[in-house]
This record gives C-alpha cells, sequence and structure tokens, in this order.
C-alpha cells in the first residue's frame, strides 16, 4: 500500500481527522464571500462524500468533514464543478477574512471584499515561516477584530471641514465618540490627536461639509490562540491601495527573511527588534 503524504494533503485543505482515513476539508472562502451555487454544490459534495454536515469556522470558511482517503480527488473535481477550491493549512498565508464593508454596511469606510480579493491573489498560500493571516474591516467598530491578524486592516477615513458647506447644527460634535471636535463661535474644531478616524461626522452631517478620503489603519502582529497579543499600529493612516500594498508587501518579505521555522510573526518582530520592524514599514510607507 502506498505511503500517505499528509503533508501535501494538508497543505491543500485536507485535515486529518480522528478517525482513521477520514479528512476535513478547509474550503478557501475569501472575505467569507460564497454565492448560491458554492452553497449548493457544498451542500452536495457534504451530503455524496461526508456525512451530511458542515462546519463553519471562526475564520468564515466552510470545512467538508468525513471525507474518505479514497475521494480526495473527486471531491476536488466536484467542487471546482461549483466554483469552490480547496484551501490551505500549515506555514503560508491563510485565505483573507473579512466584514461586508462600505458595499453593504451603513457603517463601513472601505469595500472591505474588494481588498481581501486583492490581498487573497497576491499572498495566497504563500510559503512562510508559519501560518499568516490578514484580516479586513470597515470601520472602527471593528466586527472583524482586525488588530488579531498577523495584518490587520481596518477602514477609516481622513477628515476636513468645509467651512462654506456647514450649518452649524452640531450633529457632527454629537456623534463623535471621542470628543475630538469642539463648536465655538461658529467655527468647528478638529483634535486629530483624539480623531480615531471613524468617519461617524461624515456620514452624519446633513450638508456634506467634511472632505473625507477613505483610508486603510494598519496593524501588526497581531495573535489569538496560544499567545494572545494585540496588533500595533506604527504607520499613520494610509490613502491608496499601492501604498498599503507596498506596506504589506515589505511585512511578508520582512517575516520570509528574519521569522525562524514554526516562529509567529509577532515573535519575529519581537526577537529581531520593533525598531528595525517599523523603519521597514516606514520606508514602505514613504516609497
Amino acid at each position: 500500500m502506498a505511503k500517505v503524504d499528509y503533508a501535501t494533503l494538508k497543505k491543500g485543505g485536507f485535515m486529518r481527522q480522528k478517525q482513521k482515513n477520514n479528512f476535513s476539508l478547509r474550503l478557501q472562502v475569501v472575505g467569507g464571500y460564497l454565492t448560491a451555487e458554492n452553497l449548493k454544490k457544498v451542500a452536495e459534495v457534504a451530503e455524496k462524500y461526508g456525512d451530511g454536515h458542515v462546519h463553519l469556522t471562526s475564520r468564515q470558511s466552510v470545512e467538508i468533514p468525513f471525507i474518505k482517503l479514497e475521494d480526495v480527488e473527486i471531491v476536488k473535481d466536484e467542487l471546482a464543478k461549483g466554483g469552490c477550491k480547496p484551501g490551505v493549512c500549515g506555514p503560508r498565508v491563510r485565505t483573507v477574512t473579512a466584514c461586508q464593508g462600505s458595499e453593504v454596511c451603513p457603517s463601513g469606510n472601505i469595500d472591505t471584499y474588494d481588498i481581501a480579493k486583492k490581498l487573497n491573489e497576491r499572498y495566497f498560500g504563500k510559503e512562510l515561516p508559519h501560518k499568516f493571516k490578514f484580516g479586513v474591516t470597515g470601520c472602527q467598530n471593528n466586527c472583524l477584530k482586525a488588530e488579531e491578524n498577523d495584518v490587520g486592516i481596518k477602514g477609516g477615513v481622513e477628515i476636513a471641514w468645509i467651512q462654506d458647506k456647514c450649518i452649524n447644527c452640531g450633529v457632527c460634535a454629537k456623534v463623535c465618540r471621542e470628543d475630538a471636535i469642539t463648536i465655538e463661535e461658529g467655527m468647528i474644531t478638529v483634535d486629530y490627536n483624539k480623531c480615531n478616524n471613524c468617519g461617524r461626522c461624515v456620514k452624519s452631517c446633513p450638508t456634506d461639509a467634511w472632505d473625507a478620503v477613505p483610508a486603510y489603519i494598519v496593524s501588526f502582529g497581531g495573535l489569538f490562540g496560544n499567545n494572545i497579543a494585540k496588533g500595533e499600529t506604527p504607520l499613520p493612516l494610509i490613502t491608496k491601495e499601492e501604498q498599503l500594498y507596498r506596506v504589506t508587501d515589505a511585512a511578508i518579505e520582512f517575516f520570509a527573511e528574519n521569522g525562524n521555522p514554526s516562529e509567529r510573526f509577532r515573535f519575529t518582530i519581537d526577537r529581531v527588534g520593533k525598531e528595525k520592524f517599523i523603519k521597514k514599514m516606514e520606508e514602505a510607507y514613504h516609497g
């Protein structure tokens, strides 16, 4: 009997179960987005080749358990007919997660799914010293918990008051949760040291009296497992996609060049030195 290459199976999303020669297949679900066609095919495969149920993972994926070893190839072929692809496991870039973002959610400041797709196309499956996770969330409500990820991207807004359009209704000051906006004698002042770029002032304004530029708030080195650490945000707002990808490229490169096998990104940053890491990120930020 041929030896089973479990490492290759795991790399392709087939994870060993307790039950011998049974595997749970993790699918590639980018940004939590699945079509009705995808779901129909997943249900069909789960019924025919699994035990009739699926598991929804904590990172927006779908796993089909109880796939038999002899059915691995046919399951991949069947899923492909419904537009479904296997995910990955092990020391590589995982599928990018995202909330619904500005295309669906009223609070969203950025198109999270678009960014998730582009990040996934750029990095998915890339071999690294350890697993590497991206998460994209649309606003400061942080439904996706961006700072739990190796690289987290949060939607923000770069704001500037437009005096000529303002009717001094005071709504912006009332909705600001950071007390960053004050109004005196018809003049609005923003304390940018307090402002968290949430965009609530922009969305609440009845006269569009704010110049608003969608932006990205990027955090690095988050962990939420055996060790817990909040990702840190050493860079100013990023307002251009090209600039965003320069920074994410640099973070991936830093990990690939400096990480030890089985070492998470956060521990690489701590071991090599935050100053060195931040310098590299600042160089990428400024181009």
